[in-house]
């Protein structure tokens, strides 16, 4: 079985890279160094930020910027590219399109892993950032997949987006809060699972209880990563039957 190289476009920001990749790592069954996944990660930092250059209608700043990471991963000879970031896959068909290079999507992944877990029509939370849940394209997907998206009211989206303001700025944040947040969307709104749609909330520590209720898109595009790149995965959130 040849490896196949992973290409990682980050940055955005630089914490959910970093958590992303030493998921890669964790996950990745591995009993020496060369067992390991050739990575070429691009931490992007200064890419134009995606939610402006959505509201303003500016994405092809945003394009023109990426595409240049694109570029260098494809010189780079890289088999599939992995991006850990919710909002830059609103511009996911314009990337695919700028190259053959697989582009793994995160957010179709995650819907279509939820239909298979929890089935047609699931209620299914969504906690993100305001930017993000203007896109709809957690709501679009989940629809394409046959699930009923939930967004929070304004005064939870508010709680959620100071959440991740807190973890961005480097506070060391208490989970309490997220958990409860979680917890009401399970009990009082009837959610069959709640989806972590925002990179910096994949690096909180949950308990277990909150854990089994919530569904990390960084945890599916990792297992994809994996396997993609023809690793065993220690994941077993996909079925084996959609690598054979």
């Amino acid at each position: 079985m040849k490896d196949k190289k992973l290409g990682i476009i980050g940055g955005m920001g630089p914490l959910a890279t970093k958590v992303f990749y030493e998921k890669i790592i964790n996950h990745t069954v591995a009993h020496k160094d060369q067992d390991h996944i050739d990575t070429i990660i691009l931490s992007h930092a200064t890419l134009p930020d995606r939610t402006e250059a959505i509201l303003r209608g500016e994405g092809k700043t945003f394009l023109n910027a990426v595409k240049k990471d694109i570029e260098l991963l494809e010189h780079a000879g890289v088999a599939n590219i992995a991006i850990p970031c919710n909002t830059s896959h609103y511009f996911y068909d314009e990337m695919q399109a700028m190259t053959k290079i697989n582009i793994i999507n995160m957010i179709r992944e995650t819907a279509e892993y939820i239909y298979h877990k929890h089935g047609k029509g699931s209620k299914v939370g969504i906690l993100a950032t305001n930017g993000t849940i203007s896109t709809g394209i957690y709501e679009n997907e989940c629809r394409r997949s046959e699930l009923d998206p939930f967004h929070p009211n304004e005064d939870t989206q508010d709680k959620i987006m100071n959440i991740i303001y807190n973890i961005k700025a480097d506070v060391n944040y208490q989970p309490d809060g997220l958990e409860s947040l979680i917890h009401d969307l399970i009990t009082k709104e009837e959610c069959a699972c709640v989806i972590l749609g925002c990179t910096e909330l994949s690096s909180v520590i949950l308990s277990e209880e909150s854990k089994k209720h919530c569904i990390d898109p960084m945890e599916i595009l990792t297992e994809n990563a994996i396997r993609l790149s023809e690793k065993r995965s220690k994941l077993s959130l996909i079925d084996e039957q959609v690598f054979i």
